[in-house]
């Protein structure tokens, strides 16, 4: 019976073939213990030379690490083994002998790793981390699923800044400018008239020179975007979302954690409601806190983020941020029109914004107003325009950065891990 080291549950005191790598070996005298790999798992395996023979235990013994291999053996209940179980080996069959593979048991340093990422992807630590993106991003598609969200996907080349940046990776479209698309929000609200409510899931990037554990020139957003809703219900369906996620990977991915070392306490207590915090509060807390370096009107950075979020054991939404620091379309507050109606939703554990959301402007005149002060006048924004003219409505919406959330909910510290090929400021290989 052919099988997945994932299925091997299933086939308890069963012979089974599966076709795997070998990750690592060890053996002593009389019997070889081979770690094995699939991509679904990993799963020990034992030779015994009384069992197998002498041909095929010095075969087992003279393996190479990431040799390619279908092994068989009878699976077997094991405590000891994180997965559960072991294989019992009764043949093993050479499909490519791997040699000098560069990532030995040793530690090396990042930029060698960073270099081999094509093969640092088969450590157990990376296919964890990779296992968790996969789970957040499979709850993710359940969470707007079942709250009846349309998915709807933006271009990738635009013809304008939706953040009216000047980030932007720029390339020519025949005979005209374009730009790799920094956002796909402006279209998500195109949408959202359309569909009501919607959502995207796509590559987005930014011509941004930072070298932070937070920052990657290309990497995924999640952005809902919703007609009829407030900011108020905006928040709630953040909370709710990012909630969802936590809960997920902890029911689904216990095995990967515990690969990790996460300490799975600090997600259990991830359930909405978050706390909240005006940007004028979180002012006056960072000023008590002796940072003063901060006064109103500024944006906050890193370790004001960490400060701020080390006071709570749960994501801290930061609300009414003013309006100056904030982007064009963001809805100013009817009580307060120097601040918006928005939030960034701030992870524990120091890993920073993972949301950025906002009640959208809805009224025309307003709407040429903040982009004519932005200097966003072109033709290129007539579309967007346009949506304030043709029936507009309240409607709000956000963005969730996924590799910053890989990053806090599987515990690595730098992004660069959260994602399979990272492209960071000096990195575009491999």
């Amino acid at each position: 019976m052919k099988t997945t080291i994932s299925q091997v549950h299933k086939y308890v005191d069963q012979t089974v073939t599966i076709g795997a790598w070998l990750a690592n070996k060890r053996s002593s005298g009389k019997i070889a213990f081979l770690q094995l790999r699939d991509g679904s798992g990993f799963i020990q395996g034992v030779v015994v030379k009384e069992e197998v023979g002498e041909e095929i235990f010095q075969k087992a013994k003279a393996l190479t690490q990431e040799t390619s291999l279908y092994v068989t053996g009878t699976v077997r209940k094991d405590e000891r083994s994180p997965l559960g179980f072991e294989l019992n080996v009764t043949d093993v069959e050479v499909i490519h002998e791997s040699v000098d593979f560069p990532i030995t048991p040793k530690e090396h340093g990042t930029e060698f790793l960073m270099d081999n990422r094509h093969l640092w992807l088969r450590s157990r630590r990376q296919h964890a981390v990779m296992k968790i993106r996969n789970e957040i991003i499979r709850a993710t598609y359940e969470f707007f699923n079942e709250n009846g969200f349309v998915k709807v996907d933006p271009p990738i080349l635009t013809g304008s800044a939706p953040e009216g940046t000047t980030e932007l990776f720029h390339t020519k479209y025949f005979d005209e400018d374009a730009y790799l698309s920094q956002s796909g929000q402006l279209y998500m609200e195109a949408a959202a008239m359309a569909l009501g409510k919607v959502f995207s899931f796509g590559p987005t990037f930014r011509a941004e020179k930072s070298k932070t554990r937070r920052h990657l020139i290309e990497f995924w957003m999640i952005e809902p975007e919703m007609a009829f809703m407030d900011h108020e219900d905006n928040l709630v369906v953040q909370e709710n979302y990012v909630s969802h996620l936590a809960q997920s990977v902890l029911k689904n991915c216990q095995l990967e954690l515990k690969t990790l070392g996460r300490d799975v306490a600090k997600l259990e207590n991830i359930k909405a409601p978050f706390p909240r915090i005006s940007y004028d509060d979180a002012i006056k807390f960072l000023n008590e806190k002796g940072f003063d370096d901060i006064t109103w009107g500024d944006d906050f950075g890193a370790p004001h983020e960490t400060a701020i979020a080390e006071s709570f054991d749960k994501p801290v939404f930061i609300t009414h941020y003013p309006a100056k620091i904030k982007s064009f379309y963001m809805k100013p507050d009817p009580t307060n029109p120097e601040v918006v109606l928005c939030a960034d939703l701030i992870a524990p554990e120091g890993y920073g914004e993972i949301i950025g959301g906002s009640e959208r402007i809805d009224d025309y005149e307003l709407l040429a107003k903040r982009c004519e002060e932005h200097g966003l006048t072109s033709d290129a924004y007539k579309w967007y325009m346009e949506l304030r003219q043709y029936g507009s409505v309240p409607h709000s919406g956000f963005g969730l950065g996924l590799e910053r959330t890989v990053a806090w909910l599987s515990g690595v510290e730098h992004v660069r891990e959260a994602i399979p090929f990272p492209r960071l400021l000096n990195r575009l290989y491999p």
